[in-house]
């Protein structure tokens, strides 16, 4: 399925250029087109047209609206609703959509598949960054800024779209070229300092929860968080990083996010201020 509208007229014209010579057109046509959007490659993908290794992959050209980060757990009765409400988020492609499973509901009886006590880290930070005494399930962090119920989608929805209106979304252009043996990062210019992040995640999971208050229910989590690095400083110019494409070989199951990410205290995450999103199917072979 196609997550945004994909009509001919994006892709037509390369399609004649590639035949109008046998080797050099076919060439140029197909790099124009992996140039286009991500679901112009997936088409392609579809229609039995490869990518050659040497043609480069490019994370879409359409900047995201906002960050949002659930943290969520398959031991919580109160999650399901938040794990549908991020694949909503996923399909549709808007935003860069991440899910951190936590530890701290493992004593109810089902270990947590996908936990992790580094995931859990990450939202105690969260809350001593905004104010809170405490953490809860689900929670979805918007932009690092402020955070809303999981489950509410709508209210997700609408405090995205008033942090852009109101000059706390992304403002700071992320950009990736991944190549046959690197991924290459652009960050654009700003204001301020922040860390390079990379969030590495499972594409899809489907969990079959044997215990605890969900037990019976098979449920399928997306973009689940496995690890996350710091690769990087960003001083306001528009700087450059590179990483191993075997970061991404994970078969079509991998990802990762790129967050520009303001950090308090040197520890507390805060705003994020740029984000782009790559997944394992789009590099070249």
């Amino acid at each position: 399925m196609l997550e945004e509208p994909c009509g001919l007229t994006d892709f037509l014209p390369a399609l004649g250029y590639m035949f109008q010579t046998p080797l050099d057109g076919m060439r140029e046509g197909m790099e124009r087109l992996m140039s286009g959007t991500r679901n112009v490659r997936r088409l392609l993908m579809a229609l039995g047209f490869g990518v050659t290794a040497s043609l480069p992959a490019f994370a879409d050209d359409v900047s995201p609206t906002g960050v949002v980060e659930l943290f969520t757990s398959q031991g919580c009765s109160s999650c399901p609703p938040a794990d549908a409400a991020l694949k909503r988020l996923v399909e549709e492609g808007k935003v860069v959509a991440l899910s951190y499973h936590v530890d701290y509901w493992n004593y109810l009886g089902w270990q947590d598949t996908l936990g992790s006590k580094e995931n859990t880290a990450r939202q105690y930070a969260y809350a001593k960054a905004l104010g809170r005494n405490g953490v809860y399930t689900p929670q979805a962090v918007i932009n690092g800024r402020d955070h809303v119920n999981g489950s509410d989608l709508a209210g997700i929805k609408t405090r995205v779209e008033t942090m852009a209106a109101g000059g706390e979304g992304l403002t700071v252009k992320i950009g990736a070229r991944i190549g046959r043996e690197e991924i290459d990062i652009d960050v654009g210019a700003g204001e301020g300092k922040a860390d390079v992040v990379v969030v590495y995640f499972n594409r899809r999971q489907t969990v079959d929860i044997e215990k605890g208050e969900n037990s019976g229910k098979r449920v399928d989590y997306w973009h689940a968080v496995r690890d996350v690095q710091t690769i990087g400083m960003w001083n306001g110019k528009a700087s450059k990083f590179v990483l191993p494409a075997s970061v991404l070989k994970q078969g079509e199951s991998g990802g990762c996010a790129i967050l520009l990410q303001t950090v308090e205290d040197g520890q507390k995450p805060r705003a994020i201020l740029g984000a782009t999103t790559i997944l394992a199917g789009d590099t070249a072979n």
